[in-house]
């Protein structure tokens, strides 16, 4: 029977559930609660902050890292005897897990809040609800309801749990944290068809949602995890987080690194052993060698680039909660987006009016009182204070109207009904002080709105003392009730051809997607009673009002940017399928095939899948619905971005590759669950946040091409050295010490410096890279494999050079060459494709200042003895200093010349 209770009838419901007007006995509440378990959420399997925690140390980088140390702290045993007076070591051994440790504090805390989704979902409980047990009304926890309990709903009140209504009294229900959608549903008694979807069942109250209007009574169909609510609170435990591009990015680099350093640690050292050299002396080779494959600067370089991705994406609106979320961003290809609120403005508008036999556009978008009044056809400005007409019709519209329109904050809200708000804002455009009218013509008397009238009427008492009445509803019902039309020259009787003429127009309005409202008045004789008055009938009828709820005006180009950046945008929404096209129509977009809810219902995955190219517009969707479209643009290989701002949108923003909540309408639970968050609530800001992503993805390739060309260069200087002069050599041609000052101070400051590098000007219109291919094109690879031969031969040369001056001067030289010939690599790596003039030489100011302040810290290194003693280094000489400066830009000089003859090559595309 589970989630059939819609098509079932009051008496049927009560029936199978054992209950009837008076409610359940307290004694066979308590049974059932025994059986059902109490009507609250339940926790999936808990980890504990200890178990979250030792989970950031799985990450290849950090356990290569973590190996770094022992590795270090061995070297520091074998050439002392005691790791305690192996100072040098416990100085590297300390460095690395510091930066271990930030590491795994900050995926600790990622981790963390996303545990807090079910928590915010537990907390949006009723704590109490009204029943009624034995024929009495009484008051209970929300967690004692049980299936068969009848529960009373009065205004304000929060919905304990899923009831079938078995009554409704002008019942309205604020159901945008489950659905979506922000319009307050009407709600009745009467059974509906079995495939009606979850917003449409408009005879039941579900789970936390809450009644804005009217009173009612329900009987409880489920509680706890069998609510809707729960349903969704199943489906966030369920899903689970998958690792995003870069995380299996920096799992790939990883994996590549261990075998690396593996290789390199045990393959120099047997090799040295079996060509007779020390095997003490080869082991500590070894483990040099494994210190210099590992980047130790790289988890630390990416963390900060993308912690100043987060700044920057932050001054354009967009709150970036998950680290790995800014370069998932710059690899986002589909674009699957919400249309109330985030493609729309979220707040109803007044498009189109149709008085005395004209149409008229009213201009202006939202809730600000700000446009224009004009004959459609561009037939000229209209001042609908000159209309008498028309200026009665807007009157009657905000006279006949519960709603107010303030600023706040700076913004206009509505409190209240939103398709009144956008009657308000309308009349006020036209020049109607609202206040002073409602003043003037202060309400005596009303038949308020209800789902069965479908109208509202007021009664006013006008400055002259005369009475009027105003009605507005649907136009079909107030037409019903009207004898008189408002033509050019004024009120005169209706005809049938009138008649059927508005209709027609209804009908025009409404097929494009505008909800439309009709307003009459009627002038009532003096000296007629109030209980007279409210006779409805003998109405003027003043014109029918075009309400839709519109895009937004900077929508149309954040689409026409993601169409040149290569990104597809799809529009999923909870609203009818002609309103969802016509809005997508208005903002150019391509709809292809529409499917709707229950069409999605017939598809299997596989059948979806192979539609998903296809299809730009959802509408009438579900939670699962959402899921299910997300599984299905994955399958197809898309990294996809999904936005959402209600409860029901948790388990999506969870699964997709990026999820983006709604800062202003969104829920603490949507927010919770997301990786980004729209302090605007604006799609526009979306694109400006994926232009980010793509800066970031550029310069992350930009420092990984840096970083690893710097440590294959490390490697191959030495084992060429030790292969050549290994035997006559006291110490390694660098020792781990000096290695770690290259990998974390020359390496690491540059690194993050090209992390704030400026955008390049097509990366909006290129297409997103492929997250499957790999970080470097072929000319990268090349570039990647020539580069740290060429260093590696000049290094060897140095080192060669001046072995007959001593060991310690050798190895100074060449740890001064290889500084300064790496600093030479940074200001190449700008652009791995294009020469540093084609991007602005002195564009990056920071990475300039890390190149100085680089050196600047090295320098000491070769004049302070103390710092000598810790770093084997001797001073180095004017000769020294002309061979490595020389050499560094030689190398910077041909990188540059080679990028710009490959680039100026016919047919060749630049990219970054």
């Amino acid at each position: 029977m589970e989630g059939r209770w819609h098509a079932l009838t009051v008496e049927e419901v009560m029936a199978e559930l054992g209950t009837g007007p008076e409610g359940l006995t307290d004694e066979e509440a308590a049974r059932r609660l025994e059986i059902y378990g109490p009507n609250e959420l339940e926790k999936g399997e808990a980890r504990s902050l200890l178990s979250m925690f030792l989970r950031q140390f799985k990450s290849y980088l950090v356990l290569i890292l973590l190996a770094a140390v022992v590795l270090s702290l061995l070297t520091g045993w074998l050439r002392t005897g005691s790791i305690l007076t192996a100072h040098e070591e416990l100085v590297d051994a300390s460095t690395i897990l510091a930066i271990v440790f930030a590491c795994a504090v900050l995926g600790f805390f990622e981790e963390y809040r996303s545990e807090r989704a079910l928590e915010l979902l537990k907390e949006m409980a009723a704590p109490t609800a009204t029943v009624i047990r034995g024929g009495r009304e009484k008051e209970v926890p929300a967690r004692e309801l049980v299936p068969g309990d009848l529960v009373v709903l009065r205004m304000g009140d929060k919905v304990p749990a899923d009831l079938r209504l078995i009554e409704a009294v002008n019942l309205r229900v604020d159901e945008a944290p489950l659905t979506g959608e922000s319009t307050p549903v009407d709600k009745h008694t009467f059974s509906l068809p079995e495939e009606t979807p979850v917003p449409d069942r408009a005879n039941m109250a579900f789970s936390g949602t809450t009644v804005v209007y009217g009173r009612g009574k329900g009987i409880v169909v489920a509680t706890g995890m069998r609510t809707e609510f729960g349903r969704i609170a199943a489906m966030v435990q369920e899903v689970r987080e998958e690792a995003t591009p870069l995380e299996k990015r920096m799992a790939q680099v990883g994996r590549w690194l261990g075998s690396l350093c593996l290789l390199v640690c045990v393959g120099v050292a047997a090799v040295g052993i079996m060509m007779g050299y020390d095997p003490l002396k080869m082991i500590m080779w070894g483990i040099s060698l494994a210190v210099a494959a590992v980047p130790e600067a790289l988890p630390a370089v990416v963390t900060g680039a993308l912690a100043i991705g987060v700044h920057e994406m932050a001054k354009r609106n967009a709150i970036v909660r998950s680290l790995p979320a800014v370069e998932t961003l710059g690899s986002t290809n589909v674009i699957c987006s919400d249309k109330t609120g985030t493609m729309t403005k979220g707040e109803m508008t007044v498009r189109l009016i149709y008085h005395a036999g004209e149409f008229i556009e009213v201009s202006g978008v939202g809730y600000e009182p700000k446009g224009k009044f004009s004959l459609a056809g561009g037939s000229g400005e209209v001042d609908p204070r000159s209309y008498r007409g028309l200026e009665l019709l807007l009157r009657a519209a905000a006279l006949c109207n519960d709603a107010s329109l303030s600023y706040s904050n700076g913004r206009y809200v509505v409190s209240g009904d939103t398709t009144e708000g956008a009657l308000l804002v309308a009349a006020t455009k036209a020049g109607l002080d609202i206040e002073a009218l409602r003043r003037e013509y202060p309400r005596i008397g009303e038949v308020p709105f209800t789902s069965e009238r479908k109208r509202m009427t007021t009664i006013h008492r006008t400055p002259g003392g005369r009475l009027h009445a105003y009605m507005k509803g649907a136009p079909e019902v107030v037409l019903e009730r009207c004898d008189y039309i408002w033509d050019k020259e004024g009120p005169r009787p209706m005809t049938e051809e009138d008649e059927a003429r508005i209709l027609e127009i209804n009908e025009e309005m409404a097929s494009r997607a505008l909800r439309n409202l009709a307003v009459a008045y009627k002038e009532l004789e003096k000296g007629v009673e109030l209980d007279e008055a409210v006779e409805e009938e003998g109405f003027v009828f003043l014109g029918l009002l075009g309400m839709i709820d519109p895009p937004r005006e900077e929508v149309k180009e954040a689409l026409r940017l993601c169409e040149s950046a290569g990104i597809r945008t799809i529009m999923i929404t909870g609203d009818h399928k002609l309103t969802a096209v016509a809005v997508a129509k208005e903002l150019g977009m391509e709809t292809g095939k529409v499917l709707t809810g229950v069409e999605l219902d017939r598809l299997s995955d596989e059948e979806l899948a192979e539609l998903a190219d296809e299809v730009n517009v959802y509408a009438r969707v579900s939670p699962e619905h959402k899921v299910k479209i997300l599984r299905a643009l994955k399958s197809r290989g898309h990294t996809v971005a999904m936005t959402g701002d209600g409860i029901n949108d948790a388990p999506a923003l969870r699964k997709a590759d990026i999820g983006v909540a709604m800062g202003i309408t969104g829920t603490d639970v949507s927010k919770e669950a997301s990786d980004m968050i729209l302090a605007d609530d604006n799609f526009a800001t979306i694109v400006a946040a994926v232009e980010e992503g793509r800066r970031i993805v550029d310069n992350i390739k930009k420092y990984l091409a840096y970083l690893m060309r710097c440590n294959i260069a490390e490697i191959l200087v030495m084992v060429v050295i030790m292969f050549i002069f290994g035997a006559a050599l006291r110490l390694p041609p660098l020792t781990a010490a000096q290695i770690l000052w290259i990998n974390l101070t020359t390496d690491g400051l540059p690194a993050l410096a090209l992390g704030v590098d400026p955008a390049e000007p097509d990366v909006m219109s290129r297409p997103p890279r492929d997250p499957a291919r790999s970080i470097f094109s072929l000319d990268v690879k090349l570039y990647l494999t020539v580069v740290p031969l060429v260093m590696t031969v000049a290094l060897t040369y140095v080192f060669w050079a001046f072995l007959p001056l001593g060991e310690d001067t050798a190895r100074s030289v060449l740890f001064l060459t290889m500084i300064a010939m790496e600093l030479a690599c940074a200001l190449n790596s700008r652009s791995l494709t294009k020469p540093i003039w084609a991007v602005g030489a002195f564009k990056n100011k920071f990475l300039w200042a890390s190149v100085a302040i680089s050196m600047g810290v090295s320098i000491p290194l070769f004049y302070v003895p103390l710092l000598q003693d810790a770093f084997n280094i001797s001073p180095v000489g004017p000769g020294g200093w002309l061979v490595a400066i020389g050499l560094a830009v030689a190398l910077f000089t041909s990188i540059e010349i080679a990028k710009w003859v490959a680039q100026a090559k016919p047919g060749r595309r630049a990219s970054a």
